[in-house]
């Protein structure tokens, strides 16, 4: 089996199986924050506070961070991998994405946990 330290799962069956259940947690997570939005009749600051400020909705949204940061990862190189044939462009193209993923990630982190 050939590996490539790019990928972020260890084969197509664990890749399929790791954006389908990122895809689940993301569309679950729009869900719920469009459900909120809509439920919500005066929507003001310190109701949108209040909802970040409970730890579930922490967790919730730190899992939809990890899962966006899996998604982005693997469906980058599936791109890059599919349509940049040249090897240093997609190792360029590759770090850049991945280095935006991450900062994303941390800025998350620093919003939500900081409510």
């Amino acid at each position: 089996m050939v590996t490539n330290a790019a990928s972020f799962g260890r084969s197509g069956v664990h890749d399929f199986i790791m954006i389908r259940a990122s895809a689940v947690i993301l569309a679950s997570y729009a869900l719920f924050i469009v459900g909120f939005l809509a439920l919500s009749s005066p929507l003001t600051f310190e109701v949108w506070q209040g909802l970040f400020a409970t730890l579930p909705m922490k967790i919730y949204t730190l899992v939809a961070l990890v899962a966006l940061l899996i998604h982005a990862w693997i469906g980058t190189w599936q791109v890059l991998t599919d349509y940049i044939k040249s090897v240093a462009l997609r190792g360029v193209l590759q770090f850049v994405f991945v280095v935006a993923a991450f900062s994303y990630l941390a800025a998350g982190l620093i919003i939500v946990w900081g409510v």
